[in-house]
């Protein structure tokens, strides 16, 4: 009877211990956190994801997967149900991608946010908000997979066509070819070994001359500089109020003036004189002819001589003497 007293209490002691361990567990992996549900749409294969998967906005975990099924409003649409911490910034512009941990090939969602949009998304546990979910980087690979086989057995065949056997020997002279052209810059580098110092001094005596004709150059330079400068003091100098211009142009204008004035009044009086002159000639010219034809003019004065036979008005007289 003792001994059945000690086993009850042994078995009353266990069982309590259990519930103690249960409750403890319980309470050390509660979640007192507020939560937010909200909805994930994708058409896109969803391998690897269970429910309990985390969730992680940027990296970090923010939630987790409580439910995944098919859309019955959506044909060959899936809903993926998830429980996020309410500090996680849902906006319009979030949107998820199903990652995957090391190589375990467990998923779990990773959000995201473009920043197009600040407006947090309303939800609730009976309307959930949806976030839509973008495709993966394994996604986008099993939709390319196809080209990509194709482009690596182009690859394949292409090199099976370099390694033909009538290929082969030309591969061969052509690394031949190389070795030769190794060689070849081996014995151009030993031989460049002898003549480099040579230019070295060629090349010191270039720049010793590039250095003196540097210096021609600046004195050049200088003396340009002060004929510059000359240069302008004199053109200074002929442009100044009173200078060799201002000069210049007053003179002008007094030459235009006595041009003016005697284009108006001397040069009208000397052609009245040469006039005058040219009538006094003739007129001299008309006395001269008179007296040489008529000398006892000078004496008796301009006689008018009648007409003789022959001439207009000519009487002949025919009284005799």
């Amino acid at each position: 009877m003792e001994n059945k007293s000690h086993a009850l209490a042994a078995g009353t002691f266990v069982l309590l211990l259990l519930s103690l361990l249960i409750a403890l567990a319980v309470w050390l992996t509660r979640d007192n956190r507020q939560l937010r549900i909200f909805e994930l749409t994708s058409t896109d294969s969803i391998t690897g994801l269970q429910p309990q998967a985390s969730v992680r906005f940027k990296g970090v975990p923010v939630g987790k997967v409580t439910a995944i099924g098919i859309d019955p409003k959506v044909s060959g649409q899936v809903l993926i149900r998830i429980a996020i911490n309410d500090q996680a910034p849902i906006t319009q512009s979030t949107f998820a991608t199903l990652g995957f941990q090391g190589v375990t090939g467990l998923a779990f969602v990773q959000l995201d946010d473009s920043g197009e949009s600040q407006v947090r998304v309303d939800t609730s546990e009976r309307m959930p908000g949806r976030i839509p979910m973008r495709a993966g980087l394994l996604s986008k690979l099993a939709d390319r997979g196809v080209s990509i086989l194709s482009q690596l057995e182009e690859t394949a065949r292409r090199m099976n066509l370099l390694l033909a056997p009538a290929n082969q020997q030309k591969l061969i002279s052509a690394v031949a070819s190389l070795d030769q052209a190794a060689a070849s810059i081996g014995n151009l580098s030993n031989a460049s070994g002898k003549v480099l110092p040579q230019l070295v001094q060629n090349a010191d005596a270039t720049l010793q001359s590039i250095k003196d004709t540097s210096i021609r150059v600046g004195e050049s330079a200088e003396e340009a500089r002060s004929s510059a400068r000359a240069f302008r003091i004199l053109t200074e100098r002929m442009n100044a109020k009173g200078g060799t211009l201002d000069q210049i142009a007053s003179g002008s204008e007094t030459l235009g003036s006595t041009g003016q004035n005697l284009n108006s009044a001397t040069l009208p009086r000397v052609n009245r004189a040469l006039e005058d002159g040219a009538r006094g000639a003739r007129q001299l010219g008309r006395a001269a002819s008179t007296l040489s034809e008529n000398p006892q003019s000078l004496i008796l004065g301009n006689v008018v001589t009648p007409p003789g036979p022959g001439e207009p008005g000519f009487v002949a007289n025919r009284e005799q003497p």
